[in-house]
């Protein structure tokens, strides 16, 4: 049978697209130079950190002497221990603890469900509301941090934790377009099964969309908790009782206390970064999977 000429042009490109190589299935110079630059690339990032680790166990002798080098010449085990000690760092644990995974709760909770909304709930204006919800990402968190902090004076919230976890039961704009973009790849059938079946849209988000939605739950969570567990300039100004520190502003207060020790500071400082390190390290799969997820099963 024969194939009709205006049809082979787009066979070829369709064969063409098939057998087309990704950029590392190139000569082995290719790879190897792609190979090289990520090496490269990592050692600079990752150098920081590294020499954090050695720091923390040198002495303070050792910090002058050691320059940039990596390897300590005598290892001071003791100064985690020693930094731990002093300075009251499990208050400061705690302070940090809470005034993180009830954001993550509250972040995840309220962007989702926004996000459903936005994504299979057709209203009139709802276009123009998401497009203003995204405006705010355009205010530097200067801005917003002045009317904020009149708000949270007049409810005589100071020197509490309240003015860092009441925001975040509102949601956050970025999740909020994440979860939008990431229920809009899921089949509307769902949605259509679901109301067929006399759900309601809070019974459909709960009970259909938010099993689903694993990977960005994931994603959102572990997003969340490094930004707040690192959040230094919410405390900074809402926080001077040092009941209610949290770790990154006591790390701030760290070397005004222990002089010049600098050891102890980089032994405390890893051990407040390693919960981070950690938990990005288990879920970076998942962080990749929840924002390129297409929606295909």
């Amino acid at each position: 049978m024969s194939v009709p000429s205006e049809t082979i042009p787009y066979a070829r490109a369709a064969r063409n697209a098939r057998v087309r190589r990704s950029p590392t299935d190139g000569t082995p110079a290719a790879r190897y130079t792609a190979v090289a630059v990520l090496i490269v690339g990592s050692i600079v990032f990752v150098y920081p950190f590294l020499w954090m680790i050695a720091t923390a166990l040198r002495t303070r002798a050792g910090v002058s002497s050691g320059g940039i080098t990596l390897w300590p010449v005598q290892w001071q085990w003791s100064n985690f221990s020693s930094g731990l000690n002093s300075f009251p760092f499990w208050r400061y644990f705690r302070n940090s603890l809470l005034s993180t995974l009830v954001p993550v709760v509250a972040v995840v909770y309220s962007s989702s469900l926004v996000g459903f909304a936005f994504a299979r709930i057709r209203a009139r204006g709802s276009n123009m509301l998401f497009g203003i919800v995204l405006a705010t990402l355009l205010l530097p968190q200067e801005v917003t941090i002045v009317p904020q902090f009149v708000l949270f004076k007049n409810l005589d919230m100071m020197n509490t934790l309240w003015p860092i976890i009441l925001p975040t039961f509102f949601g956050s704009a970025f999740f909020i377009f994440l979860f939008r973009q990431f229920y809009l790849r899921l089949p509307e059938s769902l949605t259509d099964a679901a109301i067929l079946d006399g759900a309601g849209w809070f019974r459909i988000w709960w009970s259909v969309y938010l099993p689903l939605s694993r990977p960005i739950l994931i994603a959102t969570a572990v997003l969340q908790f490094m930004s707040y567990w690192n959040n230094f300039f919410q405390a900074a100004i809402y926080i001077t009782d040092d009941k209610w520190k949290t770790l990154p502003l006591a790390l701030a207060g760290f070397q005004s206390v222990n002089g010049t020790n600098t050891p102890l500071l980089m032994a405390t400082t890893v051990v407040v970064t390693l919960p981070c390190v950690l938990i990005f390290f288990f879920a970076q799969r998942h962080i990749i999977g929840g924002i390129s997820f297409s929606g295909n099963k």
